[in-house]
């Protein structure tokens, strides 16, 4: 470091990476600062600048050599495990400078000789108590994978076999190419059935035992509950996701459009998934994307781009984090909270670049098997390349990595009010936004009255015609979300927690079958023993 990258460094002030001190008069203070630079993103420690002036004083010879054996004695006997330190001098008028170099620790969490975990808070310290971030820095440094750890009190039985099944035809999909089915009949097959031509001979607790689902000790790990669990929710409760669709632009309001109750959002990843898709076609725009009025509009934001999003938001999110995924939409924006920070040091520049570092490695490479996700990197740069422009925001203060997603009107203008009936447009001075030319998605009547989509038009799915069935009631929804892989009537009566008896299929089966809401995979013999129903696509 020259004199002239000292000065620079003088005048940014004490920051996050970088800590001045006149001289080392306090070494337990100092041993600390060492401890919260390992265990954070590393830094400087300058010693002969005024922390409080920034003024220099330099050190002389003497100082220099016992400024530098005291920071390496420091480093190796009161550091815990110790560290490697590099400490340079910089020649200033009337001296020297001395910096130490504190690298990132390899070996979290780093604690002084009283046992104390210390970690950077702006440019102080602050003590760590939360196990949960304990857990985070040893997840960091590999020493600990919370995805594989054990879930206690449940075992194979607490797994939903249809998403299994799911799973196993992808992860499996060479093996079984040439057994002569069509996927269709094997989805038809019994899981033992698939199993047995996956490994001869194997039973599907041993198989899940090889690929590492079930522990030695017996017990599910926390990727196996969350990928293929009946309700992960019963032992994890904050593994899941919050929705709310608000008026206005404050998530401080006391209003709401919309919002996903947790009863609904109870269900593994696929379930999440497939009930935040749901949340994002009710409550956002449908847009005309041809020159004719009959045509079929998009989704304002772009559902490939939603998709990957949540997926990234859902697989990479901080698993000891007592919190969960907190999607919010309003008038002018729609805003993704994932537990925990970006993890290994990754920088927002890295993951626009496409940098990927997974943070739950395990879970990470066989989600891509569950749900639509390519886990190579491209997800945050395919958005951007379907004109998205999100806000990444990486918030250490509340350990949340933040995605805000601006909402654009036909014009390209960002959105800031939303007419609380009919969901649509309005500029600054609240009047509606409409287009000029054929394009516009509102017609003029007879009388020259404005004439506008429907509410129901507007919330329909993207490439679908409008629904003619009447609203969903929470309870359906939620059926519909369950069947996103086929299930029997006695699963269904189950999730709603009522005895399988004809009256109840009638009542709680067949409306939804009338409204094209599901359908039958045997419907030629609708009392089939094998009967299964499931989510109509695009439904």
């Amino acid at each position: 470091m020259t004199e002239k990258e000292l000065i620079e460094l003088r005048n940014g002030a004490e920051v996050t990476k970088v800590q001045f001190k006149e001289r080392v008069l306090d070494k337990y203070d100092t041993a600390c600062e060492l401890v919260a630079f390992s265990n954070s993103r590393g830094g400087k420690v300058v010693v002969g600048i005024n922390d409080k002036t920034g003024h220099i004083n330099p050190l002389s010879f003497v100082e220099i050599q016992e400024t530098t054996n005291l920071l390496t004695n420091l480093a190796s006997e009161n550091v815990f495990p110790n560290i490697l330190i590099s400490v340079d001098t910089v020649k200033v008028d009337g001296g020297h400078v001395v910096v130490a170099t504190i690298p990132e620790g390899k070996n979290k969490p780093y604690h002084d000789n009283k046992g104390i975990v210390w970690v950077k808070n702006g440019s102080d310290k602050r003590r760590v108590f939360d196990n949960a971030e304990l857990a985070e820095m040893m997840t960091e440094c590999g020493s600990f994978h919370p995805d594989e750890a054990a879930v206690n009190d449940s075992s194979i039985d607490d797994l939903d076999m249809e998403t299994v099944k799911a799973f196993l035809l992808g992860r499996f999909a060479s093996r079984f190419e040439n057994v002569g089915l069509t996927e269709v009949e094997l989805r038809e097959l019994p899981i033992e059935k698939l199993v047995d031509i996956i490994g001869e001979g194997f039973t599907l607790e041993k198989l899940f035992r090889n690929l590492r689902f079930i522990r030695p000790d017996g017990k599910l790990t926390v990727a196996a509950m969350l990928l293929f669990g009946k309700a992960p929710q019963r032992w994890l409760p904050v593994l899941t996701t919050k929705c709310v669709s608000f008026y206005g632009n404050d998530e401080s309001g006391m209003t709401f459009r919309d919002k996903v109750d947790g009863e609904a959002m109870e269900g593994n990843l696929l379930h999440q998934f497939s009930c935040v898709m749901d949340f994002f076609r009710r409550n956002l725009r449908m847009v005309q994307d041809g020159e004719e009025f009959n045509q079929q509009g998009k989704i304002e934001i772009p559902i490939i781009a939603l998709q990957e999003l949540v997926v990234n938001s859902m697989v990479h999110r901080s698993l000891v984090r007592q919190c969960p995924i907190r999607i919010f939409i309003f008038d002018n924006r729609v805003e993704i909270h994932s537990p925990g920070t970006l993890p290994g040091g990754l920088t927002v520049k890295d993951i626009e670049a496409g940098t990927s570092l997974p943070r739950n490695n395990f879970l990470f490479s066989n989600a891509i098997f569950s749900l639509p996700y390519a886990g190579i990197g491209t997800g945050i740069r395919r958005c951007i390349s379907l004109g998205i422009k999100p806000e990444f925001k990486n918030d250490e203060n509340l350990n949340e990595f933040v995605i805000v997603i601006p909402r654009l009107d036909e014009n390209g203008n960002q959105v800031t009010k939303l007419d609380e009936e009919s969901n649509q447009v309005k500029d600054e001075s609240g009047n509606q936004v409409t287009k000029s030319d054929e394009k516009s998605n509102q017609v003029q009547g007879g009388n020259s009255n404005q004439v506008t989509r429907s509410n129901e038009e507007s919330n329909q799915v993207e490439g679908e015609k409008e629904l003619s069935h009447p609203k969903l009631t929470k309870q359906q929804e939620d059926i519909r979300n369950f069947c996103s892989i086929p299930r029997t009537a006695q699963e269904i009566m189950d999730r709603l927690g009522i005895t399988n008896q004809s009256k109840n299929r009638q009542r709680h089966i067949q409306p939804l079958l009338d409204m094209g809401i599901l359908e039958m995979t045997n419907p030629e013999n609708p009392t089939a023993n094998n009967q299964r129903y499931r989510r109509t696509p695009k439904k």
